[in-house]
């Protein structure tokens, strides 16, 4: 049996339709981008998943954002279009947004020699969603 698909199956039932939602919703982020830009994106996300009443995240509310981060990452990594982390980022904060959380999209900037590498993440309640060493600064 192929490694991606033992991976598959060892996702819980749950995690295998995020995944595959995220495989999905991943190229139309990525239209969205082309189409639209950055500004237009974001603030469709954010009124395609208004918060009427935002809550403090628990503990179980981190662990499932922390979770939603890493299945957008491997959607981003084996989808038909490979998911950037800005496109991941939208997917996640729009993800979250829709449970009723307070994430925030951030974008940073490190500097690799004389060239700028860029980044996006989403933060819940100030921590990093999975991000293991983050160098970025947010602008």
């Amino acid at each position: 049996m192929p490694r991606a698909l033992r991976q598959w199956w060892r996702l819980a039932p749950a995690d295998r339709w995020r995944l595959l939602g995220m495989l999905a919703l991943l190229p139309v982020a990525s239209l969205g981008l082309r189409l639209f830009g950055f500004r237009r994106m974001k603030a469709f996300v954010e009124w395609s998943s208004p918060l009427r009443a935002p809550r403090p995240a628990d503990r179980a509310d981190q662990a499932h954002a922390e979770r939603i981060a890493e299945l957008a990452a491997i959607a981003g990594r084996r989808g038909v279009i490979k998911g950037t982390c800005l496109r991941q980022a939208l997917l996640v904060h729009w993800w979250l947004r829709r449970r009723q959380l307070a994430p925030v999209l951030r974008l940073g900037v490190d500097r690799i020699g004389a060239l700028p590498d860029m980044h996006a993440w989403v933060e819940l309640d100030g921590r990093p969603l999975a991000q293991r060493d983050l160098r970025h600064r947010p602008f």
